[in-house]
């Protein structure tokens, strides 16, 4: 993937994020393909081997994939990635 189409990827993933009418679902998918379109053009700007590269676009799509978020309280629930989530302050 060309630096050129993973930077148009990430830009529509997060113009996608923005909107209000989409639903949580949606948001989890944008989020997580936002992330890992991150990790990807951070391993090409560093110039990773095939195996960092799958690491990094794994990492940042589990960074991203923000499944709940609670206005109330301003906390944030996020996928481990073995079926269980933490909660935290949201970022």
């Amino acid at each position: 993937m060309t630096k050129g189409l993973a930077a148009g990827v990430l830009v529509t993933a997060m113009a996608l994020a923005g909107c209000d009418q989409m639903t949580q679902t949606e948001r989890t998918v944008v989020g997580g393909l936002a992330g890992a379109a991150v990790g990807l053009v951070t391993a090409d700007f560093l110039r990773a081997d095939p195996n960092w590269t799958i690491l990094a676009v794994m990492a940042g799509a589990t960074a991203g994939a923000l499944v709940a978020r609670n206005q109330r309280t301003n906390e944030c629930a996020y996928a481990v990635g073995d079926g269980t989530y933490r909660v935290r302050p949201c970022r």
